[in-house]
């Protein structure tokens, strides 16, 4: 059961990453040249300006209007899903002027999470390229009598199921999804109370009013260091470089775990393939190289280059890993 607390007021298992990439390019322009001086080029955002997302979004299109010639301008549309940037783009001409800055929600979870989109994972889109990721964490207040996972898991265990809450905010949040994924890894039954906002979420949890949580790691890592809460482990595969002294959960006994939230790019299914190419190494160039490690680094996040192909093979990857996660969970969707 999921409690939510307001405040006032969606890739199939089977294919391939060749069956994947195949039609994208099937279809004919709509437009002749690839990119127009006289239209405005943009990057939609799913998240509020000034977020971690965004900072990281900003980054790329940096990059891109570098490469080519024209100023890409970021348009955020406050939407924690990505549903609403998702359609936008899956409706736009695929002229290589309006990219989707998407998540793993867009890419894979999503479809499995509501009940129905206005876009197509698979057919939609163009993959261009892979550019970062952000690990989720597993935090308690310091109240919480456990100090480590494997306590925190036995401690769930005895009490039985759905006794313990943990807090995320939202239904189908990489936190949320992260936290199905550990209770499927290791057998606890959680309640998951969903608050309308992180920002409340940290509050409650700050207050002593939900005793864990699992989110995203920069907005928690000043109340881990002064002791407010306590780190249980991170949901990346290899340890934050930003909290090196907080284990993985794959190292504390559950080899392969990884859930972090991702970030791609992607223009409208029809793009050229020329096109793509274009975007796909000059955004992977430019995301390895050190003035923006840099900056991604700042805004709390790490860099994940990969070009088209690579993109393919991880949504792919991705896809098995959350379709099971989720049907095992049995999520109603929303």
């Amino acid at each position: 059961m999921t409690k939510i607390i307001r405040r006032r007021t969606a890739l199939a298992i089977g294919i391939t990453a060749g069956a994947l990439a195949t039609p994208l390019f099937s279809r004919g322009l709509r437009t002749q040249g690839a990119h127009a001086a006289d239209k405005t080029a943009r990057i939609l955002v799913p998240f509020a300006a000034g977020g971690t997302t965004d900072m990281v979004g900003r980054v790329v299109a940096e990059i891109v209007s570098s490469a080519i010639g024209q100023t890409f301008v970021i348009e955020n549309k406050t939407d924690s899903s990505g549903n609403v940037c998702a359609e936008i783009v899956a409706r736009a001409l695929p002229d290589g002027l309006t990219l989707l800055f998407g998540t793993v929600g867009t890419a894979v979870t999503n479809q499995y999470v509501y009940k129905t989109l206005s876009y197509d994972s698979i057919g939609s889109f163009a993959p261009i390229a892979l550019v970062g990721e952000l690990a989720n964490v597993i935090v308690v207040h310091s109240a919480f009598p456990a100090r480590t996972l494997e306590e925190f898991v036995d401690h769930s265990r005895a009490r039985g199921p759905k006794t313990v809450s943990y807090g995320s905010p939202g239904i189908g949040s990489t936190g949320h999804l992260a936290m199905e994924y550990l209770q499927n890894q290791t057998g606890m039954k959680l309640e998951h109370v969903v608050y309308g906002s992180r920002s409340q979420l940290i509050k409650e949890l700050l207050g002593g009013r939900i005793l864990a949580a699992m989110d995203n790691l920069p907005p928690y890592l000043q109340h881990i260091e002064s002791g407010t809460l306590r780190a249980l482990g991170v949901t990346s595969a290899k340890r934050w470089f930003a909290a090196p002294g907080i284990p993985t959960i794959a190292e504390q006994g559950y080899m392969g775990f990884d859930a972090a939230l991702w970030w791609y790019v992607a223009a409208p299914a029809g793009t050229r393939i020329d096109v793509v190419k274009k975007l796909s190494d000059e955004i992977v160039a430019g995301i390895g190289a050190e003035r923006a490690i840099r900056r991604i680094h700042g805004a709390g996040a790490s860099e994940l280059p990969g070009n088209a192909k690579h993109l393919t093979q991880y949504m792919v990857a991705e896809n098995r890993k959350w379709k099971y996660v989720i049907d095992a969970a049995n999520l109603q969707r929303q």
